[in-house]
């Protein structure tokens, strides 16, 4: 590059940086967060448990609740357990509706796992809950939707919160603070693959 059109990208660079600075620092607000990850696309658990090993990272003590995964192990849980008492898990489901096949079951468990999470976002202790799933027990109106929502919103006011799971209701979209929708552009199930060690568990 000539020297001209380095001095350019040198201007172009510093503008943008300029904008940039100015706009955060209009960012004045620290607060916990209301998170929900949804959407058919593979990765909501996945990011969820990203910002988990970030959170831990920073000191940050975890607690996790999985609202539907439990009869198997996974290689995220197998992970973070390393970091002992800095992280909690609460894994309280029975599996997938179409496994258990038992609506009452299925209640009473979904039911216990919101008593462990209650308790999770009482513990001045956690810096981050993760309700992973939440969202599945809530579209088949396993929870009341209006208890479980007043109850996020009743935490304290410096607790993150994550809520995982495929079609998020719409009062707890409102109620957040981020959502984010995977969209599933290519998966490799379509093409016969099956759930793999290490990727999908």
């Amino acid at each position: 590059m000539s020297d001209d059109d380095l001095a350019r990208h040198a201007a172009k660079a510093a503008k943008r940086k300029a904008f940039r600075d100015a706009k955060i620092a209009t960012k004045t607000i620290e607060k916990g967060l209301l998170m929900v990850h949804t959407g058919k696309g593979k990765g909501k658990s996945t990011a969820a448990f990203g910002l988990v090993l970030r959170a831990l990272g920073n000191g940050m003590k975890i607690g996790v609740v999985q609202f539907t995964k439990g009869k198997w192990g996974t290689g995220e849980r197998g992970a973070l357990e390393r970091f002992g008492d800095q992280i909690r898990f609460a894994t309280m489901g029975e599996g997938f509706t179409w496994e258990t096949q038992d609506r009452n079951r299925d209640i009473a468990a979904a039911a216990k796992a919101w008593e462990a999470a209650k308790a999770m976002l009482a513990d001045q202790a956690l810096g981050l809950v993760v309700l992973d799933e939440l969202n599945i027990v809530l579209r088949y109106d396993y929870l009341v939707l209006e208890e479980v929502v007043a109850g996020l919103q009743a935490r304290r006011p410096g607790l993150h919160v994550i809520v995982t799971g495929r079609n998020a209701k719409k009062d707890l979209i409102e109620a957040a603070d981020m959502v984010t929708e995977m969209v599933p552009l290519k998966h490799h199930f379509d093409s016969g693959v099956k759930a793999q060690v290490g990727i999908e568990f």
